[in-house]
């Protein structure tokens, strides 16, 4: 196997990570281990006449596969990242990975610990995303023509653009895993409205306190109807300047052959998170469709890297 095989299916089982981390916490089974690295002092689920339950929750089986197998993933995970580093010694990214999945692993664990508090959860799945993004960063040097040679062209002015759109896609990614943590996806049922009202009452000082207390159990949320919705509301007001932003991006892309492909992608996988984010509102949170939309999120991310990474490649050819 060549070494750009292992990076690209080491960035597929990233991805696979992400959203089977993001199918885990919406089905509910964060806890379904409440304990770590192993499971009720197991390194597989027990039976549970196998158990004595110190743990103050009882045995669901199925969640306890879950959280387990997202944890075999992000095994599997880290020693391929480790296996790239070792291999790819002598340079900084791959061992900066390493750095950040022993992060990723200590973050896990304390989400589990610290009873899926709302900052180590959010924070959770920025860290998974960030390695996707890496690896995929990484993939892309692989491969340095993959979309053909494209010196002086005017791509190079959409630089500022694609890096405003970037740092938008993050700051809603943040959003929407501050509403997950929350459980306030379903503050708002209704579109356009939230509850009824065009602009409901809001508590953003509540909604956006980052630091609660440690120690109590985060399962549901804790917060109150006007800071879930507050919190909601922050959410689809961030999508759309995203699409705003992305859509205008796509668009340019698409006027330049080099990028055409990839501003089609970017457009389709947008229309998609769109349709997506509505179908959650009206069908009140289909466990397979805010899996894809987490997935969606991933995949938005991997195109506009690709779209940074050619500017920049077009940006050096220039200079």
């Amino acid at each position: 196997m060549t070494l750009k095989s292992f990076l690209l299916i080491t960035t597929v089982l990233a991805f696979i990570v992400v959203v089977f981390g993001a199918y885990v916490r919406l089905s509910n089974a964060g806890l379904g281990c409440p304990d770590w690295p192993g499971c009720y002092g197991y390194l597989v689920v027990p039976e549970k006449h196998q158990i004595n339950n110190n743990l103050g929750r009882p045995l669901e089986t199925e969640k306890a596969w879950k959280e387990m197998i997202h944890r075999y993933l992000a095994g599997t995970l880290g020693l391929s990242i480790l296996v790239l580093a070792i291999i790819q010694h002598r340079r900084f990214l791959p061992w900066f990975l390493v750095g950040l999945v022993i992060f990723q692993a200590l973050l896990g664990m304390w989400t589990v610990t610290l009873k899926l508090h709302p900052l180590v959860v959010m924070a959770h799945l920025l860290g998974g995303l960030t390695i996707l993004g890496l690896l995929w960063w990484m993939t892309l040097t692989m491969v340095p023509h993959f979309m053909g040679d494209h010196t002086g062209s005017p791509l190079r002015k959409l630089r500022f653009i694609a890096i405003l759109g970037l740092i938008i896609l993050i700051l809603q990614i943040t959003l929407g895993g501050w509403t997950s943590a929350n459980y306030a996806s379903l503050a708002c049922p209704d579109f356009p409205t939230c509850q009824g009202h065009l602009w409901p009452p809001l508590n953003l000082k509540e909604a956006f306190f980052v630091w609660h207390d440690f120690g109590q159990n985060y399962e549901g949320g804790i917060l109150h109807n006007e800071a879930r919705m507050t919190i909601h509301m922050a959410h689809r007001i961030g999508a759309l300047i995203t699409f705003l932003i992305l859509s205008f991006l796509g668009v340019r892309c698409l006027a330049n052959p080099p990028t055409k492909k990839i501003g089609f992608a970017l457009l389709g996988v947008l229309a998609l998170q769109v349709a997506l984010g509505l179908s959650n509102i009206f069908f009140a949170l289909p466990l397979a469709v805010a899996t894809a939309h987490n997935a969606g999120a991933a995949l938005l991310l991997i195109c506009i890297l690709t779209i940074l990474y050619e500017l920049s490649s077009a940006h050096q050819t220039a200079h």
